[in-house]
């Protein structure tokens, strides 16, 4: 498995693992996928801030992708990131999560960032709470009943680590 730095022309691929996950699960509260500009807009965004976007690379294929983007706009948060991260159907529970996740960390560290927070939708995802878990994260929280998808009420895990 490779870990590299997104780039524009990998967005297809991104788009079309996150297209899954937003039709088929609640790790995500976004009911319609976006169009391929939009996420490219979000990759754009996250370069600005100069921020990592990484993609794991298995066969030719990308597997997966995670990014770190600013918890709040608000300067009193200015070292406090939050993850993202989705992988492929298909390559679920195959270790891609936690490669990207230690690398994601990793550069962050870098950075100077101190804190990186999870917003995990359904506190029944038991494969992003438990893969978070496993880095060092803390779940600190639990908002109930805030998110509606599928017919359901959903709860938001937050979870925690620090990065320095």
């Amino acid at each position: 498995m490779l870990i590299r730095a997104a780039v524009e022309t990998d967005m297809p691929s991104i788009k079309a693992i996150y297209a899954h996950h937003v039709l088929a699960g609640t790790g995500t509260f976004e009911e319609e996928p976006p169009s391929l500009q939009e996420m490219c807009a979000r990759h754009a965004a996250v370069l600005s801030n100069g921020l990592p976007w990484l993609v794991a690379i298995c066969n030719s294929a990308i597997a997966g992708y995670c990014y770190a983007q600013r918890y709040h706009m608000r300067s009193a948060w200015r070292y406090t990131l939050e993850d993202a991260i989705y992988v492929s159907p298909e390559r679920m529970r195959k270790g891609v999560g936690a490669a990207l996740l230690a690398e994601l960390i990793s550069r962050c560290t870098a950075l100077n960032y101190r804190q990186m927070v999870a917003v995990i939708g359904d506190s029944h995802n038991a494969g992003s709470i438990g893969l978070h878990k496993s880095a060092g994260f803390e779940q600190i929280g639990i908002m109930k009943n805030v998110g509606y998808k599928f017919s359901n009420e959903l709860d938001v895990v937050i979870m925690q680590r620090a990065l320095a």
